[in-house]
């Protein structure tokens, strides 16, 4: 989808239309941009910007809180026109999804057909904009779909070797994983486009990046990716992760985005009658590395509060030195029961029960008023 958030607030409010609109937290608080209308990219404005940065750079523009039950509801509708066209669905996040479409193809035609089908249904019953990316594998899919924003289809070369000399003229920095330190140190060590990684000794790349990275890496440059579309299956676990659009050192940044993740899987948990016994962060590098920490709740929780808290003190024993590309929280041992632990002391348990009182009470508060209704204060 199109600017997906900052697209649903043009639909509903047609005097924003063509205007600068900046989905986040107020400029004269402290928070960050969720995402932003392509009228307010113009200006420099992108997702996980300061507000206040945002604001500097364009002062026009119309600044929106998040109301992720208004998202929540056309990602719904447009999950549900996907499913009309294949049971391989693979969501990626609220706005975006691999689809698998070569099983269907006698039923809904060429997948270019397929694909013009999709972005009109959606234009239609959704009143939104898609951009559509058609390609064999997962990776020149994804390519694909940022070269067809916004509002396009892009389709990808057939041919193996019309797939090489077209991945061969990007830059480096346009394959999945290779951030900003990631970029700059493959162009230091002479390696612009892809085509200089195509003919690259791969010995010289594993001593630059690691053996990891340059498989992955030249995988990529030739096209190659393996990984099958994975449809919907029951959650063992409930995570919430976000990318950057680009990599990010400030830590008030990360914790701000670290919490917004805490309380959406709070929800999440509670939503669906769980409790977790775990909880883990994961930061994603510049360069691809992922790393993740993971410890156990005193006892099975579900209240932001305890999340937020376990997710924190994970974060806080990291050395940020390095930019960061995607950074997430999961909880997992979900269950529906708790098994009751003996306290040394009844202020733990009173403080669980009222941080489980109010984490209910402010869903019950924003299923009626609506997720902006109440607000994390700044110190939470």
């Amino acid at each position: 989808m199109d600017a997906f958030f900052a697209a649903v607030e043009q639909r509903d409010h047609p005097e924003w239309r063509g205007k600068p609109v900046i989905v986040g937290s107020p400029p004269d608080q402290r928070g960050v941009v969720s995402t932003c209308s392509y009228e307010a990219r113009k200006y420099g404005v992108r997702s996980a910007m300061p507000s206040r940065e945002a604001w500097r750079r364009c002062p026009d523009g119309i600044f929106v809180r998040p109301d992720m039950s208004r998202y929540q509801a056309a990602s719904d509708q447009v999950f549900s026109i996907f499913s009309h066209y294949t049971p391989l669905v693979e969501p990626l996040s609220v706005d975006e999804a691999f689809l698998d479409i070569s099983g269907v193809l006698r039923l809904f035609g060429t997948p270019l057909e397929i694909a013009t089908k999709i972005r009109a249904d959606i234009k239609g019953e959704v009143g939104l904009n898609a951009s559509i990316g058609i390609a064999a594998n997962k990776f020149l899919a994804k390519l694909g779909c940022e070269k067809a924003k916004p509002d396009n289809i892009f389709m990808m070369p057939e041919s193996g070797q019309k797939i090489i000399e077209f991945l061969g003229k990007l830059s480096v920095g346009e394959l999945w994983g290779v951030g900003g330190v990631t970029r700059r140190k493959l162009e230091q060590a002479g390696f612009f486009k892809v085509v200089d990684l195509q003919r690259a000794n791969p010995d010289h790349l594993i001593h630059l990046l690691g053996d990891n990275f340059t498989a992955h890496l030249l995988n990529l440059a030739f096209g190659r990716d393996l990984r099958e579309v994975e449809s919907a299956v029951p959650e063992k676990s409930i995570s919430r992760e976000h990318t950057f659009l680009e990599d990010v050192l400030e830590l008030e940044v990360l914790c701000a985005v670290l919490k917004d993740l805490c309380d959406d899987v709070g929800s999440r948990l509670r939503a669906q009658g769980y409790m977790a016994s775990v909880g883990r962060i994961k930061i994603r590098w510049s360069d691809f590395t992922t790393i993740t920490r993971q410890a156990q709740f005193k006892s099975a929780v579900y209240d932001d509060f305890s999340i937020r808290e376990l997710a924190l003190g994970l974060f806080d024993n990291l050395t940020i030195s390095e930019p960061v590309r995607l950074i997430g929280v999961g909880v997992t041992n979900l269950t529906t029961s708790r098994v009751e632990q003996l306290s040394l002391f009844d202020d733990e348990e009173k403080k669980r029960e009222k941080h489980e009182c109010l984490s209910r009470t402010v869903d019950l508060i924003r299923d009626k008023l609506g997720k902006n209704s109440i607000k994390r204060g700044s110190q939470g």
